[in-house]
């Protein structure tokens, strides 16, 4: 897959322009707004949808929540509940539309991984896209994803240099991550997930996948943000190990005994879909961790 190292400089400068509020509303509620809009990369026609408060600061958080496999824009908008986490904080929140699936690397997955399509061009030109309409804070520019939309987050995590922080939940890193720039990171995990297993043996979905295991992938972010010894807490299933890094950067892992592939705190997407843990609210833990970390 091409790489993309979108300096800061160049995001600084798109972010700069004037903004114009977007068109083609598809959601309104208490003056917050909810439009979709669609882009062309690599002679592919791709959409987002991009959801503002009523309320913006003069420089504002941008969270960007990537779906997983078989999900889409409008389900995740739907599903997490970052939309009232946004009204009630005051950031705006993007979701790319796959569809359906990413290319996140090592193949994966399906036809987007098949094709080589250029995902992370894809979410690098959406964010420039948001850029011209809001007036949005380059350094306070986030990623957050589920499943094969948590390896995204990572795999633009290892591939551009936007990012304040990530937060993927029930998922994996896949393919090369060489060069990744320091940004902190936010990764949770339920202990009983069959389908991307947190001790990286297969899972039991359609993809198979057979990633490194988690706690090596998030002692890998550790050496990249060059960390402390992580400090361990538990409340209930709920165990917290948290670590701080240099220039302000935190590395946390919070698993979950007990709670399988799925988004705690947020709805059933599907029929026969784990039942989301009531354990963790994971859009407002994502959300603290982003709010305390800034890019540096």
């Amino acid at each position: 897959m091409r790489r993309i190292r979108t300096s800061v400089a160049v995001l600084l400068a798109v972010l700069a322009t004037a903004y114009a509020a977007g068109s083609g509303v598809a959601a309104a509620s208490g003056g917050s707004t909810t439009t979709v809009h669609t882009i062309t990369v690599d002679g592919r026609q791709r959409s987002y949808r991009l959801h503002r408060p009523a309320s913006l600061p003069a420089k504002a958080p941008l969270v960007v929540m990537v779906h997983g496999g078989f999900g889409s824009a409008r389900q995740a908008e739907t599903s997490y509940g970052w939309d009232a986490e946004a009204d009630r904080r005051h950031f705006a929140v993007a979701y790319p539309d796959g569809p359906a699936a990413w290319n996140v690397g090592d193949g994966c997955c399906g036809r987007p991984g098949r094709e080589q399509v250029d995902d992370v061009a894809f979410i690098t030109r959406m964010i420039a896209d948001i850029g011209r309409r809001l007036p949005i804070d380059p350094r306070r520019v986030y990623a957050t994803g589920i499943s094969n939309g948590g390896m995204m987050a990572y795999r633009l995590a290892c591939d551009t240099r936007i990012f304040a922080a990530v937060g993927p939940v029930a998922t994996t890193r896949l393919g090369d991550c060489p060069a990744p720039a320091p940004l902190s990171v936010i990764h949770i995990h339920g202990l009983a997930d069959e389908n991307v297993r947190f001790d990286g043996a297969p899972g039991t979905g359609i993809a198979r996948i057979d990633g490194p295991p988690v706690p090596e992938v998030v002692a890998g972010w550790r050496a990249v943000d060059r960390c402390g010894r992580p400090t361990v807490t538990t409340s209930g299933p709920v165990t917290t190990e948290s670590a701080r890094c240099a220039r302000g950067r935190a590395v946390t892992l919070i698993t979950i005994e007990g709670a399988g592939h799925q988004w705690p705190g947020g709805q059933v997407v599907r029929d026969r879909a784990d039942p989301p843990s009531k354990a963790l609210d994971a859009t407002a833990v994502i959300w603290d961790f982003f709010a305390a970390h800034a890019k540096r």
